[in-house]
């Protein structure tokens, strides 16, 4: 038995939208659109190697990491929202290791002026933050360590702090 679907006009969506016209576009009907994403930069360094692995199993180590988002217009509503993490990893006095990466993605932003700011520093990091958690785990396990996983980070409670840090210096 053979199919017998005819062809349309309009191109069919699944996400339960409005069919469209062919040669129209969503683009401006979707808020947020992922362009690219890249490894910016990233260092990893061991320096107390191969010393420092006896001394682990001795004394549990001490991992510190911070976050951070930074984000600027590239054109139009095009974005680069860059995910900065640091780890520093010591054990006693040792540096175990010290891992920095800046992770990219370039957006574009189809969202009112005052949502803007919201979009760029956690809906975007949000969506990078997975393959960054990523790379921190396979470098740090590549690097002859257990791999480093970052719990979840709360992108929202981050930028609300910054919004009341600039609130209280008086910075816009």
């Amino acid at each position: 038995m053979a199919d017998k679907s005819e062809s349309s006009p309009l191109k069919s969506t699944n996400d339960g939208s409005k069919p469209t016209a062919p040669g129209t576009s969503l683009e401006a009907d979707i808020p947020l659109t992922v362009n690219g994403q890249y490894i910016k930069d990233l260092s990893f360094e061991a320096p107390a190697t191969p010393g420092v692995f006896a001394l682990i199993q001795q004394q549990p180590p001490d991992v510190n990491i911070n976050i951070d988002v930074k984000a600027q217009g590239m054109q139009n509503n095009v974005f680069e929202v860059i995910l900065e993490i640091k780890a520093e990893c010591k054990t006693g006095d040792s540096q175990a290791f010290i891992l920095e990466l800046s992770y990219g993605g370039v957006f574009t932003l189809n969202t009112p002026q005052e949502n803007l700011e919201a979009m760029l520093l956690v809906e975007c990091p949000a969506l990078l933050f997975p393959f960054a958690r990523n790379i921190v785990a396979q470098v740090t396990r590549d690097g002859g360590f257990p791999p480093v996983m970052i719990g979840p980070v709360d992108f929202f409670a981050m930028y609300q702090n910054r919004e009341t840090q600039k609130g209280a210096t008086g910075t816009s």
